[in-house]
C-alpha cells in the first residue's frame, strides 16, 4: 500500500496546490536535491580540482550507474541539458539530403518537431509527420497506420516513447524491429519514460534514445542523457567544440569526447543519478509506478465522460502510464489552466496539439484519489457553470 502522504513529505512541492503536473519539470526529492548542493558546495570549495579531477570521476560513476538502470553500455552515453539538445545534435549531423525522407508522427513534442523540420529543410529532405487517426483501436492499429508513411526513401525514424500533449504509450519496440529489418535508423524521444517504465535499451532496438532524468527519475533540473549505438558514434559532431574534440587523450567513447566537455560549467545535476536510482531502490519505486498508472487509468474513462469526450486510445497499459490527456470541449480552453490555479489551487496543464485542447493529469507517489477527485469537482462546477 503506498502511502502517498508519507511520500509528499520527501518532496518539497508546495503543501497548499494540488500538483498535477508531474510530467512537466518533475520534482527533486529532499535526499536527492541535498545531494546536488553537496556537489555544488565542492565545486565552489576547490573549483580547479573539482573541474579536473573529481568531476569527471564523478560523472563516469554517475554514467556508470545510468547504464546499468537503463541496460545500455556506459560509453554509449553522455549527458545532456535536455532532449532538445540531444535532438539537435542528432539532426544537425543526419547524413541526408534531396530525395530522402526523416518520418515521425503527427504527436511529437514541439521543440523536437521543428528541429528536425529545419534541418531537413536546410538539407532538401523531405519531412513526413504521418497522421495518426484516433481513437487508436490497439496497437497494430498504430502500427499499421504508422508504416504506411515508410517508404524506400526513409532514412531515419523519429518517435516518442511517450508523447507529451496527449500522453501516449507508442509501440517503439514494434517499429524498432520493422526498422531493422528494413535497415532504417530508428531515434526514439524517450523524454517521459526513464523512472516511469522500465527500460531495457539494448532490447528495446533503437539505434539511438534520449531521455531526461530530471522528469520521473526526479534529478534536479537539467540532467538527460543521450545514447548512441557506438557503431554511430563517428557520425555525429558535437554542437559545441571544446577540448574533447580531436582530443589527446581518448576515452574510447567518441560519443564522449565530442560531447561532454563544453567549458566551464556546472553539471552536478548530473552526479546525482546515483542518489536518484538508489532513492527509487530505497522506496520501493516500481511499486510506486503501478500505483499511479493504476490510478491514471481508474480515473481516465470518467474524466472523459464527464467532458463528453471520447480517450484517444484503449485505456490499458499499451497506451496509458502515469500521464493522461482528457480530450476538453469547453468555451476559452487557453484560460481553463490559470483558473484552475487561482480559483481552485490546482496546478495541472491545459496543452494544446492541432488545435485539440486537452487536461492532462500526470501523477507521481505524492498524488491520491481525493487530488484527481478535487480536479474532477471544480471540472464539474466549471461546466456547470
Amino acid at each position: 500500500m503506498i502511502d502517498s502522504q508519507a511520500l509528499k513529505d520527501l518532496f518539497y512541492i508546495q503543501k497548499d496546490i494540488t500538483y498535477l503536473n508531474f510530467g512537466a519539470y518533475g520534482s527533486c526529492p529532499k535526499p536527492i536535491f541535498e545531494k546536488y548542493q553537496q556537489f555544488q558546495l565542492e565545486l565552489e570549495i576547490e573549483p580547479t580540482v573539482f573541474v579536473n579531477e573529481t568531476g569527471p570521476a564523478y560523472l563516469k560513476l554517475a554514467r556508470t550507474a545510468l547504464a546499468e538502470y537503463l541496460h545500455c553500455q556506459a560509453d554509449e552515453l553522455v549527458y545532456v541539458t535536455n532532449p532538445s539538445y540531444a535532438v539537435n545534435i542528432i539532426a544537425k549531423s543526419l547524413q541526408i539530403g534531396p530525395g530522402d525522407e526523416v518520418l515521425t508522427t503527427n504527436l511529437e513534442y514541439g521543440p523536437c518537431d521543428k528541429t528536425l523540420n529545419f534541418y531537413c529543410a536546410q538539407t532538401g529532405a523531405t519531412y513526413i509527420r504521418q497522421k495518426i487517426r484516433f481513437p487508436i483501436e490497439s496497437k497494430e492499429d498504430f502500427i499499421y497506420q504508422f508504416c504506411a508513411g515508410i517508404s524506400n526513401k526513409t532514412k531515419l525514424i523519429f518517435l516518442s516513447h511517450l508523447t507529451s500533449s496527449t500522453a501516449l504509450r507508442l509501440p517503439v519496440e514494434e517499429i524498432c524491429a520493422i526498422a531493422y529489418e528494413r535497415g532504417i535508423m530508428v531515434f526514439v524521444d524517450g523524454a517521459h519514460a526513464p523512472g516511469q517504465l522500465p527500460i531495457d535499451i539494448e532490447k528495446l532496438g533503437a539505434d539511438i534514445y534520449t531521455g531526461a532524468c530530471h522528469k520521473w527519475m526526479m534529478t534536479p533540473k537539467g540532467s538527460s542523457f543521450l545514447y548512441v549505438k557506438k557503431s554511430l558514434h563517428h557520425l555525429f559532431e558535437p554542437l559545441v567544440i571544446s577540448w574533447g574534440y580531436k582530443t589527446a587523450n581518448p576515452s574510447g567513447s567518441l560519443l564522449i569526447d565530442n560531447h561532454q566537455l563544453q567549458g566551464t560549467r556546472d553539471y552536478s545535476a548530473f552526479l546525482t543519478i546515483p542518489a536518484a536510482i538508489e532513492f527509487m531502490k530505497t522506496h520501493q519505486w516500481d511499486q510506486v509506478n503501478d500505483y499511479c498508472r493504476q490510478l491514471s487509468q481508474n480515473n481516465a474513462q470518467r474524466f472523459c465522460d464527464l467532458m463528453g469526450s471520447q480517450p484517444n486510445s484503449p485505456i490499458n497499459d499499451d497506451f496509458i502510464g502515469q500521464l493522461f490527456s482528457i480530450p476538453i470541449y469547453i468555451p476559452h480552453p487557453e484560460k481553463l489552466h490559470d483558473h484552475l490555479y487561482e480559483k481552485y489551487q490546482i496546478q495541472v496543464p491545459v496543452p494544446s496539439h492541432e488545435g485539440q485542447f486537452y487536461l492532462r493529469y500526470s501523477l507521481q507517489g505524492f498524488n491520491s484519489q481525493a487530488d484527481l477527485d478535487q480536479l474532477y469537482d471544480a471540472m464539474t462546477t466549471i461546466i456547470s457553470a
